[in-house]
């Protein structure tokens, strides 16, 4: 992929970020994501690329945009995208901090084109690559993560989603030793904080959805951590789902290499309230200030895009 098209793609999240930008705390989250929904696909008209949507609002007959199997962009490389225009919409809707938009681009087929479905997950950052097993317990992840990072399981911090099907995880996280920051929604975020040093986070576990954690994969892919994931089907419509995509042995863990293929992939954010390493939306008289975080895997670049928008000097997706 062009280099080009990084940038490119900065504009589409921070497009999607600004037109939901006003919802925030208004308690409506469907309005919210609806309102990004239509800015990212306007803007991806914009784009070089001739894109395929793989993760997405839903299927053709659940979302009128932005659906699974979508085909965007005006021409040029073919390209899988991952998209969450608004990655959470209960914190966008009660006004909490950790909502972003996000989308992950790779060439066509390296993708996985992940079920709507639960996922159990595992990250870390690059200094921890190769030092953790989603079969492993608690406490021998803890303590290889600990050693790597050349510090004790009591330093260490641990993102888990704060979910009663954790509760088990919670137990183990605390009697190792470690601390816990408990989050209500969002996991992509989390485990991007996870990937980057001097966040104060270390590791990333539990289970959450699957499309999520295939951007989530190609965020820590660009950083050089290590992430690793196991589908979680609950009813043979969704084992079917999964043989359908090739996975046939639905107990194997899937590497980042199986989420994220090539040797290419780019993942931009922007953040729409405050993140630990974005700053949210800042709206000032005519205009608004966007916190973006761009990578590519090729290149290892990380890039923070600091942008003021002036309404008067281009037509914005704005809706009060």
């Amino acid at each position: 992929m062009n280099r080009e098209l990084s940038m490119e793609f900065v504009r589409v999240t921070e497009a999607a970020a600004i037109a939901c930008g006003h919802s925030v705390g208004r308690g409506d989250k469907n309005g919210a994501d609806q309102l990004a929904v239509d800015a990212m696909r306007k803007m991806f008209d914009t784009v070089n690329i001739s894109g395929t949507v793989v993760i997405g609002e839903g299927e053709m007959d659940e979302a009128p945009m932005l659906y699974i199997g979508e085909k965007v962009g005006c021409g040029g490389p073919e390209v899988d995208i991952a998209v969450d225009p608004v990655e959470g919409t209960n914190l966008v809707a009660k006004g909490q901090p950790g909502a972003i938009a996000v989308i992950a681009i790779a060439p066509k087929g390296c993708l996985l084109h992940a079920p709507d479905m639960y996922m159990d997950k595992i990250a870390v950052g690059p200094r921890a690559k190769g030092c953790i097993n989603i079969d492993a317990p608690i406490q021998e992840n803890l303590e290889r993560v600990a050693t790597a990072l050349e510090r004790k399981i009591k330093d260490l911090t641990v993102v888990v989603l704060d979910r009663e099907r954790h509760q088990g995880i919670i137990e183990d996280i605390r009697r190792a030793g470690a601390r816990i920051q408990l989050i209500t929604d969002g996991d992509v975020n989390p485990v991007v904080n996870a990937g980057i040093e001097g966040t104060g986070v270390h590791m990333y576990i539990g289970k959450g959805g699957a499309p999520e954690g295939v951007l989530a994969a190609a965020a820590i892919k660009c950083l050089g951590g290590d992430f690793q994931a196991r589908l979680c089907p609950e009813d043979d419509e969704q084992v079917a789902r999964c043989l359908k995509m090739g996975i046939g042995d639905i107990n194997r863990i899937l590497t980042l290499d199986d989420l994220v293929k090539g040797d290419d992939c780019m993942f931009t954010s922007t953040a729409i309230t405050d993140c630990n390493l974005l700053n949210g939306l800042n709206y000032f008289g005519n205009g608004v200030r966007t916190h973006t975080i761009s990578m590519r895997y090729m290149t290892g670049t990380v890039r923070f895009v600091d942008a003021v928008h002036t309404f008067d000097k281009k037509k914005m997706e704005i809706k009060l």
